[in-house]
Order: C-alpha cells, then sequence, then structure tokens
C-alpha cells in the first residue's frame, strides 16, 4: 500500500536528511573518483568539463590536444610520456580555481607571444594554493607563470625555455606577479631569459633551484621579506641580480662560472646575505649599487677579476666573516668616504693581506686597506695605467705603506681574520 511521506516513521525522516547533509559537507577529497583519459583531439578539456571538483584525471600514454582551461579543484596527473600540446597558440594549460594539482607531465609547445603572456602553465589569481610539481616544459615562451595566486608551489619541475638568439624575446622559466606565500623549490630550469623572475610580490621562497644557461638565475624586483635559499647557478650572464626590494634573506647560494656578476645588489636594502660562494672566474663576485643597510657576512667569492665593487652612496652595510680568495682585485670602491668592513672585533680574510699575528688571536696585528691612492687614480684616469711601473708610483706605494695616513678615503677593514672562517673552509674542502 502506498503511504504519503507525511506519516512516515519520523526517526528515519530525521535519518535520511541527516545523510544528505552529512554528504553534501563531505570533503572533497572523499568524494573524489579517478577517471581515465585516453589521448585525443579535446579529449581532456571534455574530460575537465564532465569532472566533478576534487577528481583526480589519470592521463595516459600520448599526446593530448591544448590549449586547456582547468575551472575546478582537479588533479592531473600522468607520465613524461603522457603529453599535452599547445600546438604553438597561446597557453597550453591555464589553471583558474583553487587547489589544483598538475603532476608528472610533459607540457610543450605554447605561443610565442610575450604581449599575451604566452606560457607552458598560466596560473590565474583565481587558483590558490596550485601544486605543479613534476612536470617536463618544453618548447615553452614562459614555462611557469604565477600570476596572482596566493600560497602556490612549484617543485621538481625540468623547464628548458627558449635559445631564441635575440635574449629579450624569449620567456623566462618560472615567473611570479603578486603572488604572495609562493614557493619555487628544487627545479632545474635550463635557457631562456631568466631562469626565476619576480616583482611586485611578497614572502615568496626561491629554494634548492638548479639554474644554467640563461641571462639571470634569478631576478627580483619590487618584492619584500622573501628568501632566495641554498640555489645553483652555473655559467649564466648574472648569477642572483636582487634590485628594489627590502629584507631578502639571501643564504647559502651559489654562483659557478657566470660571466659578469655573482651577486648584484641594485636598491636592495635591510637583507641578510650569508653563506654564499661565488667561484670561477665572474667579472665581479659582488656589485653593490646603492644597496643600504645589509649585512653581508660568512660568504666566500674567490677568483674574480674583482672580489666586491662597492659604489653609488651604498651605506651602513656592516661586512664581515666573508672570505676574499685570489680575486685579481680585491676590493673597488671609487670615493672619498671612509668605510669600516669588520663587526664586533671581526673583519674579513684577505688571501693578499701579508699580516702577522703575534698575540695569535685570530687577527692581524694590522688593518687592511684593499686600496690605495695608485688605484683611486687609475679608476678614475683609466689612461694612468701607462705609469704603473714608472718610479714615481712605486714611491707612492712605498710613502703610504709608511705613512698610512696617506690612504685616501675607502674601505679600511681593522680586525682582518688571519684564516678562512671554519665554516667556509671546511666547505671549500
Amino acid at each position: 500500500m502506498f503511504h504519503c511521506s507525511k506519516h512516515r516513521n519520523p526517526s528515519a525522516i530525521l535519518a535520511g536528511g541527516f545523510l544528505l547533509l552529512f554528504t553534501a559537507y563531505l570533503p572533497l577529497s572523499l568524494q573524489a573518483q579517478d577517471r581515465t583519459v585516453a589521448p585525443g583531439n579535446g579529449s581532456l578539456q571534455q574530460a575537465i568539463e564532465q569532472a566533478a571538483g576534487g577528481d583526480r584525471l589519470l592521463l595516459q600514454t600520448g599526446v593530448y590536444a591544448g590549449p586547456i582551461i582547468i575551472d575546478r579543484p582537479l588533479e592531473l596527473t600522468g607520465s613524461s610520456a603522457s603529453i599535452i600540446d599547445g600546438q604553438g597558440t597561446g597557453r597550453v594549460i591555464t589553471v583558474a580555481a583553487p587547489d589544483v594539482i598538475v603532476r608528472g607531465l610533459t607540457v610543450r609547445n605554447s605561443g610565442t607571444s610575450l604581449a599575451t603572456e604566452d606560457s607552458g602553465i598560466f596560473v590565474t589569481s583565481d587558483a590558490d594554493r596550485a601544486l605543479i610539481d613534476s612536470n617536463r616544459l618544453e618548447h615553452n615562451l614562459i614555462g611557469i607563470y604565477l600570476k596572482g595566486p596566493d600560497d602556490a608551489l612549484v617543485r621538481h619541475n625540468t623547464i628548458t625555455g627558449s635559445t631564441n638568439p635575440r635574449v629579450n624575446d624569449r620567456g623566462n622559466g618560472i615567473q611570479l606577479w603578486n603572488t604572495p606565500g609562493s614557493v619555487v623549490e628544487d627545479n632545474d630550469i635550463r635557457y631562456g631569459r631568466d631562469g626565476i623572475f619576480v616583482t611586485t610580490s611578497r614572502n615568496n621562497v626561491f629554494r634548492g633551484n638548479r639554474l644554467r644557461d640563461l641571462r639571470f638565475a634569478i631576478h627580483y624586483m619590487y618584492t619584500n621579506n622573501s628568501a632566495i635559499i641554498a640555489n645553483r647557478s652555473t655559467g649564466n650572464h648574472v648569477g642572483y641580480a636582487l634590485m628594489y626590494s627590502d629584507r631578502l634573506q639571501v643564504f647559502d647560494n651559489v654562483s659557478d662560472g657566470d660571466r659578469d656578476r655573482g651577486l648584484f645588489f641594485n636598491y636592495a636594502n635591510r637583507s641578510d646575505i650569508k653563506g654564499n660562494r661565488v667561484t670561477g672566474g665572474v667579472e665581479k663576485c659582488v656589485f653593490i649599487y646603492n644597496a643600504n643597510i645589509n649585512r653581508i657576512h660568512g660568504n666566500y667569492f674567490s677568483d674574480c677579476r674583482i672580489g666586491i665593487h662597492f659604489t653609488a652612496g651604498s651605506e651602513r652595510n656592516q661586512v664581515y666573516d666573508n672570505a676574499f680568495v685570489n680575486n685579481r682585485t680585491q676590493v673597488k670602491y671609487v670615493g672619498t668616504r671612509y668605510i669600516e668592513w669588520s663587526h664586533d672585533g671581526r673583519g674579513n680574510y684577505w688571501s693578499d693581506n701579508p699580516a702577522f699575528d703575534l698575540n695569535d688571536d685570530g687577527i692581524a696585528d694590522q688593518p687592511y686597506h684593499p686600496n690605495d691612492l695608485v688605484d683611486q687614480i687609475v679608476w678614475r684616469h683609466p689612461m694612468a695605467k701607462l705609469l704603473l711601473n714608472s718610479p714615481a708610483v712605486q714611491v707612492l706605494r712605498w710613502a703610504q705603506s709608511e705613512f698610512p695616513a696617506l690612504y685616501p678615503g675607502g674601505v679600511s677593514d681593522s680586525a682582518p681574520l688571519m684564516d678562512i672562517p671554519q665554516q667556509q673552509a671546511l666547505s671549500d674542502g
């Protein structure tokens, strides 16, 4: 016999309502399904449109036609043989929803327009907490672009960028704009313009990335309260170009065989720069241009034409516990102010300092002056190099050694170290 619902058992009605309510509020991960997607023209975009939030799309081996747009929380995963091909048009993958995961795929052949920001993976401001993990990105203009999301994570990706002879026509390996809290770690990036380029952002971390054959390995603009930790730059024009940014932590990075600069600071202020190593014949290990109130300590700078070039009114920087080893010119400073490079009784190690330590306290008995009046003359008037071996110049150098008051304004280390600081010596061995 048919019964009207109002005559049903009240407890059964209550239980059914509770079940519906509970199901509605289940986390997406508990409701999610695995959906296998076969390659083909349009098959992946169709699978995305048919999927529910939280589903995982398992891409089989083969080529999937792009561009595609992910507009709901999904995971795309597969193997390096699961290839999403943008066919030379626009952005191969656009991520436009929060909590999206793109993992383990090959993404290739974006468009070639910088004006439209063509990218392998483009993550919009709607895509907070995106995870871009363990992908291969090839033949894209920009590899991965985070444009506006919060707390994105880009890790374990291998990115091979453009080799266009015109460097300015290349895109960056990973590009970030206004993406607070995002982390870029353990990526391999080769070719393109800059390895990692960030502008107008904050609270970012770049950690453990390996970057080579680029213009700048890491390029900072207008990005504050961020960290650059344990990255490795090899064979680039410049290792770390940090500009117009405050309160950075620049720790334990390596520049090996970069061409022009290992570390370059331009209007970078109130930052802590320690444990970094620049080696391998760079023109300038460090170039500091109008950068103020920084702590530069515990670094190792070796085998450069110039150890540190310090200019343009940079003030109130603390420079101590660094090792300057076998640089052709340890310090280039063109100015008349007197600058002290020691802190709390500890200066820096200078490999060309012929000093004594009679009381065996690890501090040289005499201050170290990296440059003299002859250096100042040559930097201001390069043609004066013709006179370097003249008797007059030799007399001037002797006079300064006997009468330190003749030294011009410049860098002085009042407590030069007799040995390379222990931690640097261990890492060098």
